[in-house]
């Protein structure tokens, strides 16, 4: 059992949890809790930390999960150091990168949601998550976008991290390729008098979403084939970012059943 958290296998846990840069480097991240660990497929698995108390867990699933990996065991309070939650379940996973290019999703077509420069962790998760159960076939993301493998994200996919292709890239590039390749790029923006109920969508699509605060550039809004308007009542200036591609997804998936 690993007793100190000066050990040199908690130090890097720990530098993979606070370091995107560790995580680019290394193509690791961190997966934490039971939800995560039952989801994670045991191939990306690289290595494995549960306290005593987990392994008494009475789960069937953790139970199967841990005879096939190799797990080291840690005391409660080296835990509670490695743990980027405040009520730590005793299991943490450093998983492997399953890495995506552009040109994968752009070429698998149907309806790709396509994020400029979105910010928050929790919006990212839940865009995944939403994505997946939308029939969203792929997600593509500027580089000034959130790092998807930060352990917030990770934890607010809810595992769909491991099911919903994703790649990052030059936005304006991924544009041009999509258009290339045949894809209506819908913009989502205010001030428009397009209704986003009367875009089509039935061919292959892109769904454009943009920062939390700022919206899409004018270059991104000039770039797309066409922009789409959330209509509003009330004093509301905005709608959060993860409802708008909530609204838009399903939208698309109506549309084409």
């Amino acid at each position: 059992m690993i007793t100190s958290a000066s050990n040199s296998k908690i130090k890097y846990v720990c530098e993979l949890r606070d370091s995107g840069r560790a995580r680019r480097r290394d193509k690791c991240f961190i997966a934490e809790g039971l939800r995560m660990f039952t989801e994670t497929p045991v191939d990306m698995i690289k290595e494995c930390y549960v306290t005593e108390g987990f392994l008494s867990s009475p789960d069937e699933r953790v139970k199967t999960k841990l005879e096939n990996i190799k797990y080291e065991t840690v005391s409660d309070r080296v835990f509670e150091k490695m743990s980027g939650t405040v009520t730590p379940q005793g299991v943490m996973a450093v998983v492997k990168y399953k890495g995506h290019e552009p040109a994968d999703i752009i070429n698998g077509g149907g309806t790709i949601l396509l994020l400029e420069n979105i910010q928050d962790p929790g919006n990212l998760g839940t865009m995944l998550r939403t994505a997946e159960a939308a029939g969203v076939k792929g997600i593509l993301l500027s580089h000034g976008s959130a790092d998807i493998y930060s352990p917030k994200v990770i934890r607010s996919t809810m595992g769909a991290i491991y099911r919903m292709p994703f790649a990052y890239g030059d936005i304006y590039d991924m544009m041009d390729d999509l258009k290339k390749a045949g894809f209506k790029i819908h913009a989502a923006a205010l001030g428009y008098d397009s209704d986003y109920r009367d875009a089509d969508y039935t061919g292959d699509t892109a769904l454009l979403i943009g920062n939390e605060g700022n919206g899409l550039t004018k270059r991104a809004i000039e770039s797309s084939t066409d922009t789409v308007t959330i209509p509003m009542d009330g004093q509301a200036e905005s709608l959060n970012a993860a409802v708008s591609a909530a609204l838009l997804m399903y939208e698309a998936r109506r549309s084409r059943e």
